[in-house]
């Protein structure tokens, strides 16, 4: 049995230099990681997970902050990503703000955070660094990928660029492409951004950041991890405080405080350039070629979400078996909407722990 550290740490490993499907090279690049559990002599029980836009590395135990990880329920001795048996590495993408390079790093030309200077990325250059990372862990074969919404993105990403690494592959609530209403959505969400005055073309880190236009832009965004039904259900039209209508543009639903608090909490933790930038990389996204994956790959859809559909993750699941891939799949019934795949802990983890003991049988 291994011996599980019970705190979680953020580590970083940095990349003297990593070229860019721009064209430009990023130098020096810092990748932050938590692990849990522990690589085994062979190294070949690593599991490699990839958060969401606004997730992080911090995904299982409770850190030292008293902080649960983003996939908490899921990672753990006799979890589904089970940390006696499996060894699990999550890593901030590039261009985040929660440790790794991003537009909010200090540019070593300019002494300055890198703002709008930061190179445009797409989701093959989040893995390359997370390869780099890997190789620096001496690890030569992740026993899976797993990822849901752009994390399921970078999964499918590792599955078609290192074949011979990758030996299964989990997508959660993700396709080969964003379609043009996510698009769409993603676009209004950068508007928001760029229109607050704060913004500052991108240079805002010596003075007031735009709080309101990323509020705005979460607020956007965050209608689109929802369903109607759990609108419908948590909120309704009931009224905040109950007390009528206030006949001014106050928050007289409960659904618009709902959505305020969200934006502003999620102002504390987020940076307003990360926000542009990663979701510039979810709109670039797209993989039509599938040929090259070998691994063993488990598609999971959720049939309320209308951001990644069952019927998109259904043909996705088409293409892959016309290519005579080994492909499972499963929509999960769920009222839940895109944020599905973070909250429905009894399904996932039946699926996610089935498929890992059939493909290892352990």
């Amino acid at each position: 049995m291994y011996v599980v550290d019970a705190v979680p740490r953020i580590q970083h490993y940095t990349i003297d230099a990593l070229t860019l499907d721009c064209g430009r090279t990023l130098s020096p690049v810092q990748v932050a990681y938590e692990t849990y559990g522990q690589l085994d002599a062979a190294k070949d029980n690593a599991i490699l997970l990839m958060h969401a836009l606004s997730g992080s590395a911090h995904a299982g135990f409770v850190n030292d902050t008293g902080e649960q990880g983003w996939w908490y329920d899921f990672i753990g001795p006799g979890k589904a990503l089970d940390t006696e048996r499996y060894f699990i590495i999550c890593s901030n993408v590039l261009g985040g703000c929660s440790g790794s390079t991003g537009p909010g790093s200090i540019d070593p030309a300019t002494g300055h955070p890198y703002g709008l200077r930061f190179p445009v990325i797409t989701i093959g250059d989040m893995i390359r660094a997370q390869k780099c990372l890997i190789d620096s862990l001496g690890i030569e074969t992740l026993s899976a990928v797993i990822g849901g919404s752009i994390g399921g993105m970078q999964a499918l990403q590792w599955a078609v660029d290192y074949p011979d690494i990758v030996r299964s592959a989990v997508i959660l609530a993700a396709a080969n492409r964003l379609s043009a209403q996510g698009i769409a959505f993603d676009e209004v969400g950068r508007q928001a951004i760029m229109a607050d005055p704060c913004w500052q073309n991108g240079d805002y880190y010596d003075g007031t950041p735009p709080r309101t236009g990323l509020a705005l832009a979460r607020m956007i965004g965050h209608i689109t991890y929802l369903s109607e039904e759990s609108m419908h259900e948590k909120f309704g039209r009931a009224l905040k405080g109950g007390d009528g209508y206030g006949y001014k543009f106050s928050e007289d639903f409960e659904v618009e405080s709902y959505l305020h608090y969200k934006g502003n909490r999620f102002v504390e933790r987020f940076d307003a350039n990360s926000y542009l930038y990663i979701t510039k990389a979810m709109d670039y996204f797209d993989l039509p070629d599938l040929t090259s994956i070998k691994s063993k790959m488990l598609v999971i859809s959720f049939s309320s979400d209308w951001l990644f559909s069952p019927e998109r993750l259904k043909a996705l699941v088409r293409t892959l078996r016309r290519k005579r891939k080994d492909v499972t799949y499963c929509d999960v019934q769920s009222s839940r909407g895109h944020d599905a795949f973070l909250l429905e802990v009894g399904p996932i983890t039946e699926l996610l722990s089935g498929f890992l003991d059939n493909v290892y049988g352990r």
